[in-house]
């Protein structure tokens, strides 16, 4: 298997099919957000992420993950006798692979300020639900992106309406970045 140094921007096991990056870590990503990572990924919310699920909400967010290679580095943080990756098991895997892919980014973004930083976590955040790249999250974007991550929100319009008009302080119908901001900073 070809290892990658600290210093490159793509993992060898991930690879964006939309826009050339998918970084796992995040400054501002706290234990709350990773456990849903995780209840995202159980997809029969058995306490368990196994390879297949893995690799089935990976291929869901437009992401080509190598089948091989995922199952052997899953397979190492995986304890005997379980079926998968628990919750504690998932957190050590993605602190493994922030340390392996990200380290050398840390050391260079110590540069940059913790506001820029998070600035940039958002944007690519907010990048995910703006499928047409206008700036504005619609109400139909929101519900394909969840729909995607098998919400069942995404199957009435009229939540995910709500949702949108929920944090849409200017009441245009669309959650325009500076929206996205401030609901992302108070969920944290």
């Amino acid at each position: 298997m070809e290892t990658q140094t600290p210093t490159s921007k793509h993992s060898p096991l991930l690879k964006s099919c939309s826009n050339g990056s998918f970084r796992l870590r995040s400054p501002s990503l706290n234990s709350l957000r990773l456990r849903r990572i995780f209840d995202l990924f159980d997809s029969n919310h058995d306490s368990f992420i196994t390879i297949e699920e893995i690799t089935r909400a990976l291929t869901l967010l437009g992401l080509d993950a190598n089948a091989s290679d995922l199952d052997t580095m899953i397979k190492s943080y995986v304890h005997p006798g379980n079926v998968g990756l628990t919750y504690e098991d998932f957190v050590t895997l993605h602190r493994s692979i922030n340390d392996l892919f990200f380290g050398m980014d840390d050391v260079e973004e110590a540069v940059g300020s913790k506001e820029e930083q998070e600035e940039g976590d958002l944007n690519e955040a907010f990048k995910v639900f703006d499928e047409n790249g206008d700036g504005f999250i619609s109400a139909a974007e929101l519900q394909l992106v969840l729909g995607k991550l098998g919400f069942t929100e995404a199957i009435e319009m009229g939540r995910v309406k709500m949702m949108i008009s929920s944090v849409d302080l200017n009441h245009d119908g669309c959650v325009d970045f500076s929206e996205f901001k401030d609901m992302m900073r108070v969920l944290q």
